[in-house]
């Protein structure tokens, strides 16, 4: 695997403009978009709907044609098909032959990179062990549950060992426990050395495994950094104690010296994804065509 240090995706100025059928401008669904992926890490690619991001991710894939601004993906220009090799995609829902079992699956899409019977066969076992069918490799997919059909899409998505692998909606439809082991896949994927980037409805999901994020709105870009620098609460202060004697407790605002008391963590406290996303979207309404910095998100700011 490379250890380049050049972003695996670069945008600049990125704009899509739907048209209609006479050529006139219908939506503008990018608008001077304009970020780095860097290698190694999980990004989250987040915002409500019609925000940009489904497009954003075709055009990633070569899928769609930018109206104006560059993107490069692992180096190459997203136009660029040979590119796609060494990429791994996951859609929304994943559109699997019912009729075919896990290994009938694998070796399928095997073949479509060419990969060698004896490389097929090393891959598909490899897989099968990682994302936990294998006491289902040879049912049908047709009776999959959605956590099983989530697993094998994943497990496609990773058949020619890519570089880059790109998740839309990877814990959809999952249970809790189907959503924990999902979660346990992507950072598996993450340590295996490969970068993704997931788009999801699910803002805990995000947080819990997401390294950086960037948020969308009405195709613009509002927030971008790590997660656990933007859900810092800047204003206040958190202590983590040993257990404290209710004397203690009344006196730890000025002598926790004095009672002995171990100071296990003392920082900034940190809200949920799911509040700065809130925040984010509510000044965006109020502030729109600006970019969205720290002191815009300070809790209440925004959000009733």
């Amino acid at each position: 695997m490379s250890q380049s240090t050049e972003p695996v995706i670069q945008i600049r100025n990125l704009s899509k403009i739907y048209r209609d059928f006479w050529g006139r401008k219908k939506v503008e669904a990018v608008k001077s978009l304009s970020l780095d992926v860097k290698p190694g890490e999980i990004f989250g690619l987040l915002g409500p709907n019609g925000s940009g991001k489904t497009t954003t991710m075709k055009m990633l894939l070569g899928l769609l044609f930018p109206s104006s601004g560059d993107i490069k993906v692992l180096g190459k220009p997203a136009h660029d098909v040979e590119k796609n090799e060494r990429i791994g995609y996951l859609p929304e829902e994943s559109y699997l032959y019912r009729f075919l079992n896990a290994e009938e699956t694998l070796d399928f899409y095997g073949r479509l990179f060419k990969m060698s019977p004896q490389q097929r066969r090393q891959r598909r076992d490899e897989l099968i062990e990682m994302v936990g069918i294998k006491h289902a490799r040879k049912r049908q997919l047709k009776e999959y549950s959605k956590g099983m059909t989530r697993r094998i899409g994943l497990a496609q998505a990773l058949i020619n060992d890519p570089e880059l692998v790109l998740l839309d909606e990877p814990t959809s439809g999952l249970d809790p426990l189907g959503t924990r082991d999902m979660k346990d896949l992507i950072s598996r994927v993450r340590e295996q050395g490969k970068t993704v980037v997931m788009c999801s409805h699910l803002l805990a999901d995000v947080q819990d495994v997401c390294d950086r994020i960037a948020i969308l709105y009405n195709g613009e870009l509002k927030v971008l950094g790590d997660v656990s620098e933007l859900l810092k609460e800047q204003e206040e202060t958190e202590l983590l104690t040993s257990k404290l004697s209710p004397e203690a407790l009344k006196d730890v605002q000025a002598v926790l010296d004095k009672h002995k008391v171990k100071l296990h963590k003392a920082g900034q406290p940190s809200s949920s994804l799911e509040e700065l996303f809130l925040r984010t979207v509510q000044t965006s309404k109020e502030r729109p065509g600006r970019r969205i910095v720290q002191e815009d998100l300070k809790s209440g700011t925004g959000v009733s």
